[in-house]
Protein backbone atom coordinates (compact mmCIF):
# COMPACT_ATOMS: atom_id res chain seq x y z
CA UNK A 1 0.00 0.00 0.00
CA UNK A 2 1.33 3.75 -0.37
CA UNK A 3 -0.20 7.14 -0.13
CA UNK A 4 -0.44 10.37 1.77
CA UNK A 5 -2.50 10.35 4.55
CA UNK A 6 -3.61 13.52 6.80
CA UNK A 7 -4.11 12.57 10.36
CA UNK A 8 -5.63 15.63 12.43
CA UNK A 9 -5.33 14.79 16.34
CA UNK A 10 -4.36 16.94 19.40
CA UNK A 11 -2.99 14.14 21.53
CA UNK A 12 0.14 13.75 20.68
CA UNK A 13 0.36 9.67 22.12
CA UNK A 14 -2.08 9.24 19.31
CA UNK A 15 -0.22 10.57 16.32
CA UNK A 16 2.80 9.03 17.61
CA UNK A 17 1.09 5.84 17.28
CA UNK A 18 -0.18 6.71 14.19
CA UNK A 19 2.58 7.76 13.13
CA UNK A 20 4.42 4.46 13.18
CA UNK A 21 1.64 2.34 12.51
CA UNK A 22 1.07 4.14 9.11
CA UNK A 23 4.85 4.17 8.03
CA UNK A 24 5.00 0.72 8.97
CA UNK A 25 1.93 -0.14 6.70
CA UNK A 26 3.98 1.75 3.71
CA UNK A 27 2.15 5.02 3.90
CA UNK A 28 3.43 8.41 4.27
CA UNK A 29 1.71 10.05 7.44
CA UNK A 30 0.76 14.06 7.65
CA UNK A 31 0.59 14.61 10.94
CA UNK A 32 -1.49 17.88 12.72
CA UNK A 33 -3.06 18.66 15.44
CA UNK A 34 -5.83 21.05 15.10
CA UNK A 35 -8.88 21.79 12.70
CA UNK A 36 -6.92 24.88 11.12
CA UNK A 37 -3.84 22.95 10.44
CA UNK A 38 -5.75 20.28 8.79
CA UNK A 39 -7.32 21.76 6.22
CA UNK A 40 -4.63 24.04 5.63
CA UNK A 41 -2.40 21.20 4.88
CA UNK A 42 -4.83 19.30 2.63
CA UNK A 43 -5.48 22.65 0.71
CA UNK A 44 -1.79 22.99 -0.07
CA UNK A 45 -1.31 19.32 -1.26
CA UNK A 46 -4.09 17.10 -1.15
CA UNK A 47 -3.90 14.10 0.54
CA UNK A 48 -5.02 10.34 -0.09
CA UNK A 49 -7.34 10.16 2.51
CA UNK A 50 -6.97 11.31 6.12
CA UNK A 51 -8.04 10.38 9.90
CA UNK A 52 -10.02 12.71 11.86
CA UNK A 53 -10.47 13.01 15.48
CA UNK A 54 -13.88 13.89 16.29
CA UNK A 55 -12.50 16.22 19.49
CA UNK A 56 -10.24 19.07 18.25
CA UNK A 57 -9.29 21.95 20.24
CA UNK A 58 -10.43 24.43 17.88
CA UNK A 59 -13.83 22.99 16.62
CA UNK A 60 -14.56 19.40 15.94
CA UNK A 61 -13.86 16.17 13.11
CA UNK A 62 -17.19 16.93 11.70
CA UNK A 63 -16.96 19.98 10.87
CA UNK A 64 -13.36 19.26 9.22
CA UNK A 65 -14.80 16.42 7.31
CA UNK A 66 -17.49 18.67 6.05
CA UNK A 67 -15.18 21.32 4.19
CA UNK A 68 -12.78 18.21 3.21
CA UNK A 69 -16.01 16.84 1.65
CA UNK A 70 -17.09 19.93 -0.17
CA UNK A 71 -14.11 20.10 -1.92
CA UNK A 72 -12.65 16.17 -2.50
CA UNK A 73 -13.83 12.79 -2.90
CA UNK A 74 -10.98 11.28 -0.44
CA UNK A 75 -11.96 8.88 1.55
CA UNK A 76 -11.62 9.81 5.05
CA UNK A 77 -11.94 7.79 8.69
CA UNK A 78 -13.26 9.27 11.58
CA UNK A 79 -11.56 8.76 15.36
CA UNK A 80 -14.15 7.98 17.99
CA UNK A 81 -14.26 7.29 21.66
CA UNK A 82 -16.74 4.15 22.58
CA UNK A 83 -20.27 5.64 23.58
CA UNK A 84 -20.40 8.57 20.47
CA UNK A 85 -22.91 7.01 18.62
CA UNK A 86 -24.43 10.12 17.67
CA UNK A 87 -21.15 11.43 17.14
CA UNK A 88 -19.90 8.59 14.54
CA UNK A 89 -23.51 8.98 12.45
CA UNK A 90 -23.43 13.30 12.23
CA UNK A 91 -19.52 12.60 11.13
CA UNK A 92 -20.81 9.77 8.35
CA UNK A 93 -23.78 12.26 7.17
CA UNK A 94 -20.75 14.82 7.07
CA UNK A 95 -18.79 12.83 4.22
CA UNK A 96 -16.97 10.14 6.55
CA UNK A 97 -16.20 6.99 4.91
CA UNK A 98 -16.02 5.12 8.36
CA UNK A 99 -14.94 5.32 11.66
CA UNK A 100 -12.26 3.44 14.26
CA UNK A 101 -13.17 3.85 17.75
CA UNK A 102 -10.39 4.46 20.48
CA UNK A 103 -8.67 2.34 21.75
CA UNK A 104 -8.30 0.73 18.26
CA UNK A 105 -5.53 -1.63 17.34
CA UNK A 106 -3.44 -1.14 14.65
CA UNK A 107 -4.55 -4.06 12.38
CA UNK A 108 -7.74 -2.38 12.25
CA UNK A 109 -6.98 0.60 11.25
CA UNK A 110 -4.68 -0.28 8.68
CA UNK A 111 -7.67 -2.51 7.51
CA UNK A 112 -10.30 0.03 7.50
CA UNK A 113 -8.30 2.14 5.69
CA UNK A 114 -6.99 0.21 3.03
CA UNK A 115 -10.32 -0.76 2.46
CA UNK A 116 -11.52 2.89 1.94
CA UNK A 117 -9.09 3.21 -0.31
CA UNK A 118 -9.80 0.41 -2.52
CA UNK A 119 -13.46 1.98 -2.93
CA UNK A 120 -12.21 5.07 -3.93
CA UNK A 121 -10.76 3.82 -6.96
CA UNK A 122 -13.55 1.63 -8.03
CA UNK A 123 -15.61 1.82 -11.05
CA UNK A 124 -18.89 3.46 -9.79
CA UNK A 125 -20.56 2.22 -13.68
CA UNK A 126 -19.41 -1.35 -12.68
CA UNK A 127 -22.38 -3.33 -14.54
CA UNK A 128 -22.29 -6.34 -12.56
CA UNK A 129 -21.17 -6.68 -8.65
CA UNK A 130 -20.29 -9.90 -7.45
CA UNK A 131 -19.20 -11.02 -4.02
CA UNK A 132 -18.83 -14.35 -1.86
CA UNK A 133 -21.82 -16.27 -4.17
CA UNK A 134 -23.69 -13.12 -4.65
CA UNK A 135 -24.02 -11.36 -7.95
CA UNK A 136 -26.27 -8.35 -8.58
CA UNK A 137 -26.56 -7.26 -12.65
CA UNK A 138 -27.59 -4.04 -12.16
CA UNK A 139 -28.28 -3.22 -16.23
CA UNK A 140 -31.00 -5.93 -15.85
CA UNK A 141 -31.96 -5.64 -11.93
CA UNK A 142 -31.16 -9.29 -11.40
CA UNK A 143 -29.71 -10.89 -8.28
CA UNK A 144 -28.59 -14.32 -7.97
CA UNK A 145 -27.04 -16.05 -5.32
CA UNK A 146 -24.52 -19.17 -5.98
CA UNK A 147 -26.38 -19.13 -9.47
CA UNK A 148 -29.68 -19.62 -8.71
CA UNK A 149 -31.94 -16.21 -9.26
CA UNK A 150 -33.54 -14.27 -6.18
CA UNK A 151 -36.45 -12.72 -6.70
CA UNK A 152 -36.64 -9.40 -4.75
CA UNK A 153 -39.39 -6.67 -3.91
CA UNK A 154 -38.78 -3.06 -5.62
CA UNK A 155 -37.57 -1.88 -2.74
CA UNK A 156 -35.33 -4.87 -1.22
CA UNK A 157 -33.67 -4.28 -4.64
CA UNK A 158 -33.01 -0.72 -4.13
CA UNK A 159 -31.96 -1.34 -1.07
CA UNK A 160 -29.39 -4.21 -2.08
CA UNK A 161 -27.97 -1.97 -5.07
CA UNK A 162 -27.63 0.78 -2.40
CA UNK A 163 -25.03 -1.05 0.26
CA UNK A 164 -23.55 -3.28 -2.79
CA UNK A 165 -22.64 -0.21 -4.60
CA UNK A 166 -20.93 1.17 -1.07
CA UNK A 167 -19.49 -1.81 -0.09
CA UNK A 168 -17.33 -1.84 2.92
CA UNK A 169 -18.58 1.25 3.78
CA UNK A 170 -20.92 2.29 6.67
CA UNK A 171 -24.40 3.71 5.68
CA UNK A 172 -26.44 5.25 8.35
CA UNK A 173 -30.15 4.76 8.77
CA UNK A 174 -30.92 7.87 7.56
CA UNK A 175 -28.58 7.57 4.56
CA UNK A 176 -30.35 4.36 3.66
CA UNK A 177 -33.84 5.93 4.82
CA UNK A 178 -33.22 9.28 2.03
CA UNK A 179 -31.95 7.06 -0.73
CA UNK A 180 -34.58 4.30 -0.84
CA UNK A 181 -37.36 5.96 0.16
CA UNK A 182 -36.89 9.57 0.33
CA UNK A 183 -36.34 12.55 2.55
CA UNK A 184 -39.50 12.35 4.27
CA UNK A 185 -38.73 9.12 5.40
CA UNK A 186 -35.39 10.11 6.89
CA UNK A 187 -36.18 8.88 10.41
CA UNK A 188 -38.03 5.46 9.73
CA UNK A 189 -35.62 3.32 11.00
CA UNK A 190 -38.23 0.32 12.38
CA UNK A 191 -39.16 0.24 8.11
CA UNK A 192 -35.50 0.28 7.15
CA UNK A 193 -35.18 -2.95 9.78
CA UNK A 194 -38.02 -4.29 8.83
CA UNK A 195 -37.09 -4.32 4.81
CA UNK A 196 -33.54 -5.26 5.84
CA UNK A 197 -34.82 -8.46 7.69
CA UNK A 198 -36.99 -9.43 4.37
CA UNK A 199 -33.58 -9.07 2.18
CA UNK A 200 -31.44 -10.99 4.96
CA UNK A 201 -33.99 -14.06 5.03
CA UNK A 202 -34.10 -14.36 0.96
CA UNK A 203 -30.12 -13.62 0.30
CA UNK A 204 -28.34 -14.90 3.88
CA UNK A 205 -26.92 -18.16 4.66
CA UNK A 206 -29.29 -19.36 7.89
CA UNK A 207 -27.91 -18.97 10.98
CA UNK A 208 -25.45 -15.68 10.03
CA UNK A 209 -25.05 -12.25 7.81
CA UNK A 210 -22.25 -13.20 5.37
CA UNK A 211 -23.34 -9.86 3.18
CA UNK A 212 -25.51 -7.55 5.36
CA UNK A 213 -23.36 -6.29 8.96
CA UNK A 214 -24.94 -4.51 11.22
CA UNK A 215 -23.25 -1.37 13.14
CA UNK A 216 -25.13 -0.87 16.22
CA UNK A 217 -26.86 1.79 16.69
CA UNK A 218 -25.69 3.49 13.05
CA UNK A 219 -26.48 1.35 10.20
CA UNK A 220 -25.57 -1.04 7.89
CA UNK A 221 -22.51 -2.02 5.73
CA UNK A 222 -22.18 -4.35 2.60
CA UNK A 223 -19.57 -7.05 2.88
CA UNK A 224 -17.07 -6.47 0.47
Amino acid sequence: MSGRILVVDDELQILRALRVILRDAGYEPITVATAEEALDAAATRPPDAAIVDLVLPDGDGIEVTRQLRSWSEMPILVLSAVGEEEQKVRALEAGADDYVTKPFGARELVARLAAALRRAGRNADEPTIAVDGLELDLARRVVRRDGDEVHLTPIEYDLLRVLARNRGRLLTHRALLTEVWGPAYGDDIRTLRTHIANLRHKIEPAGRPRYIRTDPGVGYRFAG
